[in-house]
């Protein structure tokens, strides 16, 4: 990473992972909720971890298996 680069984020919001997948925000949410989209719950909110929206789009079984997980505090 260069020296003024600002690092990657880790996780998404479920509208930027709709954005990404090109669908509406309406239907990342409800896919989301269905556990069809990887989430993690961070107190209050519903995140996208990057590296498993990556690995869902780009086809790997294990990343479309991938269910919500519990309160990460």
């Amino acid at each position: 990473m260069e020296p003024n680069e600002t690092p990657k984020r880790a996780t998404l919001t479920i509208a930027e992972a709709a954005e990404v997948l090109g669908i509406s925000k309406s239907l990342a949410y409800k896919q989301a909720d269905e556990g069809k989209i990887p989430t993690i719950r961070l107190g209050d909110r519903w995140v996208v971890p990057r590296a498993q929206l990556e690995r869902l789009i780009n086809g790997n079984a294990d990343a479309s298996a991938a269910l919500k997980c519990e309160k990460v505090a």
